[in-house]
């Protein structure tokens, strides 16, 4: 009767959770694709280059908003270096785009209230900002060896970009997050129906203790975005102080230990030194503000309104069928992706030119997945590239391969080709 009990626990917090969410997430994702759409990468990457505080500010005001999380920022900012950023731009770019989007701060929102929705995106500008202005100074003797390739713009009319919006944000997105986002809500829920309700305060732990955990523990792993939001709340609810749970929402989605290795080796020690030490010293200040200097309330009422076990709150119509759009919405993600991936094998197959698969490192979405088609399918001996992020393998199609120059490629991006 006890497990019968827990397990009723989970999948009732499981379903609130879920249906608090999906409005806002489902809004999210339009917005999202409108982004995409209609600001592609090729016309803001101008704004990533110049004087370092102009940089760095106009990479962090573009990033805050961009939904894209740790797993696609990579591709996109390392894309960003390649044609010309400078990596004060560039690390401003990659500090602040991952810890919050437009999706993330709607669902903020939604489970955590407006105090938390306002300071995310505000600590992600901030910090975003420092990172580029220190990495400008730190990196400023550091030679240039980048070679740049000039790239074409491709006109799309407003037909085409409404497609795309959609495509985009309720297909491809969805397909990046989805099995982080799910990760987020089982692991809440988990939590939620195991641990006692302010089991944190019983442990009397000091704010800043739970703070340095929380950071121990994020860094090195890595949960996007929207899904570290269930798992902040559900902490709060358990006793966890709101400063501990922002350092969560923070680190969590910017830093993980693939994020680190490919820092590293596309933009240099000093650049990856900085990035590190900005988003530390960013959210353990945020969470000291947080905890001492605003009203504890503000973070705290709105996680015990929606989410504890006794607030007598029903689900409403539109939450449920928000709920059953974005279940139906995250398989069609994965039907999609396993259509497409059987369809290039065929079309791969199909042809007198010679194929060659080889196994890539550090591919975790469809960002990796097009940055390194797009790149490859510039060298002159190869007409296909085609990944596939399940098996981490690129598919060849070409003649007279010329292995090192595709190594290359693959290295320049922060990937590692497996021989």
């Amino acid at each position: 009767m006890e497990v019968l009990k827990y397990v009723t626990t989970f999948l009732n917090d499981l379903v609130k959770i879920l249906s608090e969410m999906s409005p806002y997430l489902l809004l999210g994702f339009f917005f999202a694709g409108l982004l995409y759409a209609f600001i592609p990468k090729k016309k803001i990457e101008k704004y990533f280059n110049g004087k370092p505080f102009r940089s760095s500010v106009l990479a962090s005001l573009l990033g805050v908003p961009l939904p894209l999380c740790s797993c696609g920022v990579i591709p996109t900012g390392t894309a960003f270096y390649k044609n010309g950023a400078s990596k004060g731009g560039t690390v401003s770019f990659l500090i602040s785009t991952p810890q919050t989007g437009v999706d993330s701060i709607l669902a903020t929102f939604s489970l955590l209230g407006l105090p938390f929705a306002i300071i995310r995106p505000l600590a992600a500008l901030v910090t975003g900002i420092t990172g580029g202005l220190i990495t400008s100074v730190v990196t400023k003797t550091e030679s240039d060896t980048r070679t740049f390739q000039k790239q074409t713009e491709e006109h799309k009319t407003f037909t085409q970009k409404v497609v795309d919006a959609f495509r985009y944000g309720f297909i491809e997105f969805i397909q990046d997050i989805s099995k982080w986002l799910v990760i987020g809500l089982v692991l809440a829920a988990i939590i939620s129906a195991l641990i006692p309700n302010e089991f944190f305060e019983l442990m009397n732990m000091p704010p800043i203790v739970q703070m340095f955990l929380i950071l121990l523990v994020s860094i090195p792993l890595y949960i996007c975005a929207t899904g570290s939001i269930p798992l902040a709340a559900i902490l709060i609810l358990k006793g966890i102080s709101p400063g501990a749970a922002f350092d969560l929402l923070m680190a969590g989605p910017a830093t993980n230990a693939a994020t680190i290795t490919m820092i590293g080796k596309v933009l240099g020690k000093r650049s990856l030194i900085t990035y590190l030490a900005t988003i530390i010293a960013g959210a353990v200040g945020c969470g000291l503000i947080i905890d001492y200097a605003l009203p504890t309330q503000w973070f705290t009422e709105i996680a015990h309104q929606h989410l504890g076990h006794n607030h007598g709150q029903s689900i409403n119509l539109w939450q449920f069928t928000s709920g059953i759009v974005l279940i139906v919405l995250i398989i069609n993600g994965y039907v999609q992706k396993y259509l497409n991936t059987k369809k290039s094998t065929i079309q791969l197959n199909n042809n007198t030119m010679e194929i060659k698969t080889i196994k890539v490192e550090g591919m975790t979405c469809n960002h990796c997945k097009a940055n390194v088609e797009n790149n490859l399918e510039k060298l002159d001996f190869l007409s296909k590239a085609d990944v596939n992020l399940s098996d981490k393998t690129v598919t060849l199609k070409g003649d007279n391969f010329e292995m090192e120059k595709i190594k290359e490629v693959i290295d320049s991006l922060g990937y590692k080709q497996i021989e």
